[in-house]
């Protein structure tokens, strides 16, 4: 793969070479921009903390492994330190989000074209493919957010709790507000996801 990862810079792809992935120990990243990217540890605890914490963009360590066509913005926290973290493809996971899990209990599972928004928390979560979790929200372990459904800004999703596909939950604690049309539904949230990986583009 062409390019080189350095602080406050994003992954480079040129489009006429067939991409392979950057490995670093267990992280995998496949044809994706990380903003403000500063450190991808090169094994499940850094050796320094400090150095790794102390700066206020992306992290990455763990882990972790990320589809293609994703976008992980600035500021945002992949801890897959205590079990694993996989992304699925088109995924943009927005400034200030935190994803993380619990050590043997819970791992995060994110499908396709999935839009996390702003300063999101998810914890030991699957989210579906073209499900759109709205800014401010947290998810909680063993969560399940169906396709195409959404998650309202600032909504606290209980553990346990299942999200049925194309509905929209909100409320803290969230519960069920109205089912949408699963095309429409579909039709929304790839657009947004789709949106986020044109604004990729444009840090190149």
């Amino acid at each position: 793969m062409s390019g080189s990862l350095r602080p406050g810079c994003q992954t480079s792809r040129d489009p006429g070479v067939e991409q392979s992935p950057i490995i670093f120990n267990k992280n995998i990243i496949r044809n994706n921009i990380i903003y403000g990217f500063n450190q991808i540890s090169a094994g499940l605890y850094p050796r320094n903390w400090r150095e790794l914490f102390s700066r206020s963009n992306a992290t990455i360590i763990g882990d972790v492994k990320i589809g293609n066509d994703c976008s992980i913005w600035f500021c945002t926290v992949l801890r897959g330190d205590v079990n694993s973290i996989r992304i699925g493809n088109g995924v943009n996971i927005q400034d200030g989000s935190v994803l993380h899990t619990l050590y043997e209990k819970s791992t995060i599972e994110i499908g396709d074209h999935v839009s996390v928004g702003h300063n999101v928390t998810i914890h030991g979560a699957t989210v579906k493919d073209y499900a759109l979790i709205g800014m401010g929200s947290t998810i909680l372990d063993h969560a399940v957010i169906g396709e195409g459904a959404i998650v309202a800004a600032g909504s606290l999703v209980l553990s346990n709790t299942v999200i049925e596909p194309g509905s929209i939950w909100g409320g803290v604690p969230a519960k069920f507000i109205k089912k949408v049309d699963p095309e429409q539904a579909k039709e929304l949230n790839q657009k947004i996801a789709h949106n986020y990986l044109m604004y990729s583009q444009w840090y190149k």
